[in-house]
């Protein structure tokens, strides 16, 4: 009786289990503390040079357009 109102696993025959999907990780990259790190220079610089900050700036845009590109472009 309650076991007619259990869900069925999902598989060819009930009561056998279905193979997962493999999981899809994508690869590791440095761009998130490049990233970071391109934050600390755009603040700094603006305590110190703005030297700092123009090197922030590009590094934060490097990084962000690097790490999007290998998201979109990844396998």
């Amino acid at each position: 009786m309650a076991l007619e109102d259990e869900p069925q696993p999902r598989g060819g025959e009930p009561g056998e289990w279905s193979t997962p999907l493999p999981e899809k990780i994508p690869s590791p990259t440095y761009a998130p503390a490049f990233l970071a790190l391109g934050i600390t220079f755009l603040l700094f610089g603006i305590v110190s040079s703005y030297v700092f900050s123009a090197a922030g700036f590009v590094l934060m845009v490097v990084s962000i357009s690097k790490w999007v590109g290998e998201l979109l472009h990844g396998e």
